[in-house]
């Protein structure tokens, strides 16, 4: 089964940046999507951004600041996050629709001053 490891979260300033690691099992393959997710304390899992193939796709509140790529000899997806808000704090899960009910421990970004 796959297997995602999410890490490069952290502690940043307001305006700052992030790049968030999503390693995979196996080969990433364009007959899946991958997804980032993020949830803040008390509130529901939020879609973040997609990859699929060649298509990406943000949520509005990622759109211009953020960027997802992938790095297939490595099997790792990647989150690049710019211009960082407080409002963007939150765990940060990656998600394969190879295994649609599987989420990983995901990783933390704190975005405060």
């Amino acid at each position: 089964q796959v297997q995602l490891v999410e890490s490069g979260g952290g502690l940043v300033q307001p305006g700052g940046s992030l790049r968030l690691s999503c390693a995979a099992s196996g080969i990433i393959s364009t007959t899946y999507a991958i997804d980032w997710y993020r949830q803040a304390p008390g509130k529901q899992r939020e879609w973040v951004a997609t990859i699929r193939g060649s298509y990406t796709t943000y949520a509005d509140s990622a759109k211009g600041r953020f960027a997802i790529s992938r790095d297939n000899t490595k099997n790792t997806v990647y989150l690049q996050m710019n211009s960082l808000k407080p409002e963007d704090t939150a765990v940060y899960y990656c998600h394969s629709s190879a295994r649609p009910n599987y989420w990983g421990q995901g990783t933390q970004v704190t975005v405060s001053s």
